[in-house]
């Protein structure tokens, strides 16, 4: 029996590709007026957003300035999308508290200090995976997972803020329990505070049904101040911010290196699922490219300038890259016009003193309720209960383990490789039996852990079928083909040989055309 190559590829040759008309070249947009109007609008709502991740994140208010400024400059040289706006986020300040508050008190000095090592560490590993082209790790976060860990995320962020927004202080319990005693204890809930959270909320959802761009979190800040200032506000406000500009320092506590690793590799991978999704959600729409492995090298970068300037971990906002696309953004150079307006109001920051915080707990609250999505969890066991109980899993594992959130995602990537795996191992069979002629077709991916299916099929049909003569065993319902598995079948049919059997392999698919000619040289026939 011999390699028939024509023969092999008779079918794939059979296939004709229409070369299409040339399509017109599309001209690289060049920084314009609107970059400038889109860079002034977002930083409008990017102060007070930021001043509430950093408390989020167990930081002092100002560094959320810090961690807003320099990374979106510094990022704009590397971006391959044009809309996306790095600094401070809900899921990654939450990671941030779960990492950190474990080493360290929330708004101290060490605390203030390993927050930014984190950072440096996040970047890094961010830049080094951009560098190596290794911007495919960024889907080992399947989406059961995110959708689990996000909704379940968004429900301990808004619980961590419900003390903020009814004027209560707590000081001890997890996230949960001080969001249940707040709201067990009416007698100490605030009024001012109740009201101007609802006003805050009332603003931003009600402006944006007016218009998308509508300044409802900038108005929301300006009436917090103003009703601090004039109706003598009770209530717990920012105080004093250092004004000026922050200071390079690498006076870090390096020898806790090794004990931010393993979170790092966790914000690095769930930080970047959002600046995955915006950048390939615009792309599309606007169909252009993007690189995922540039904007890996983007994300890391700024995180470098957010560590190496006082800040904290950042990543990509989709609340603040929409605006920024619907403000009229054409280039990358729209979030540096951001960073450079944050930077200017840094001497300025003293105007903030008076601001509520129950405006920034209700500024958190109104960015992540819309994450929150029970109908895309119930979704998944429409399509697949594995997926859904992966998604549970993932999504229980979050609330459970607070503030480790971190370990939540960690196990529900190792539970969501242990089920494809699980699955994978699960070849199917077809076969047939006819004058002689024992016929199987393997259907599935033929790697190591899915090669004993085939053995023990075959061995249970030559029990079945001891007069047959001849095997012919049809490759082309195999998706891929492993080494192990070519080695197994190799043996497999070795075996049928010297049962007497004569044995074809047909239809071998192209990717797997030279390892099986490799292995098996001359003794085969490739034909259906």
């Amino acid at each position: 029996m011999q390699f028939d190559e024509n023969r092999l590829y008779s079918e794939s040759s059979s296939l004709k590709v229409a070369r299409s008309q040339t399509a017109p070249v599309r001209r690289k947009p060049r920084f314009s007026f609107g970059d400038v109007l889109a860079g002034f609008s977002v930083a409008l709502i990017t102060v007070p957003q930021v001043l509430a991740y950093a408390e989020l994140a167990g930081m002092p208010a100002y560094t959320g300035l810090y961690a807003a400024a320099l990374p979106l400059l510094a990022a704009a040289f590397f971006l391959s999308s044009p809309y996306i706006q790095a600094g401070p986020v809900a899921t990654t300040a939450l990671l941030t508290l779960g990492i950190l508050s474990q080493l360290a008190v929330p708004q101290s000095p060490e605390y203030v200090a390993l927050a930014a090592l984190l950072a440096i560490v996040v970047g890094a590993m961010r830049v080094l995976i951009g560098v190596f082209r290794l911007g495919v790790i960024a889907y080992l976060l399947s989406q059961p997972v995110l959708r689990g860990f996000v909704s379940a995320a968004a429900i301990l962020i808004l619980s961590s803020q419900l003390p903020l927004a009814f004027g209560v202080s707590t000081s001890s319990g997890g996230v949960m329990q001080r969001a249940f005693w707040t709201v067990l204890h009416p007698e100490l809930w605030q009024w001012q505070a109740i009201l101007l959270a609802v006003s805050t909320l009332a603003l931003v959802f009600g402006g944006r049904r007016l218009h998308p761009l509508f300044p409802g979190v900038l108005l929301a800040v300006v009436f917090g101040v103003g009703f601090s200032v004039f109706f003598d506000y009770q209530g717990a406000t920012l105080g004093m911010i250092p004004s000026g500009l922050p200071q390079l320092s690498l006076n870090l506590p390096w020898a806790s290196l090794p004990r931010l690793l393993l979170g790092g590799l966790v914000i690095a991978l769930v930080g970047f699922a959002e600046a995955t999704s915006i950048a390939r959600t615009y792309a599309a729409q606007d169909r252009s490219s993007w690189n995922p492995n540039r904007e890996f090298v983007s994300q890391g970068v700024a995180n470098l300038a957010s560590g190496l300037f006082g800040g904290f971990p950042v990543g990509a906002s989709f609340s603040r890259s929409s605006v920024n696309r619907m403000a009229g953004a054409k280039t990358r150079w729209s979030g540096a016009i951001t960073g450079l307006v944050v930077l200017a109001f840094l001497p300025f920051t003293a105007i903030l003193a008076a601001l509520p915080k129950a405006i920034l707990g209700a500024i958190v609250i109104a960015a992540v309720l819309g994450l929150i999505r029970p109908g895309q969890l119930w979704g998944l066991y429409r399509y697949s209960r594995l997926q859904f109980f992966l998604a549970i899993t993932t999504f229980i594992l979050t609330l459970a383990l607070a503030p480790r959130i971190d370990w939540a995602v960690l196990i529900g990537i190792g539970l969501a490789i242990a089920l494809h795996l699980w699955r994978e191992q699960k070849l199917m069979l077809e076969s047939r039996y006819e004058d002689f002629v024992l016929h199987i077709r393997p259907l599935g991916v033929f790697w190591f852990g899915s090669a004993f299916h085939l053995e023990e099929a075959f061995i249970e049909l030559l029990a079945q079928h001891p007069e047959a003569r001849v095997l012919k065993i049809y490759l082309g319902g195999l998706g891929r083909i492993d080494l192990s598995a070519a080695l197994a079948l190799k043996r497999l049919t070795d075996d049928a040989k010297e049962a007497g059997l004569g044995v074809e392999l047909l239809n071998v698919p192209p990717m797997a055309q030279r390892l099986i000619q490799r292995i098996w040289q001359d003794d085969f026939a490739a034909d259906d």
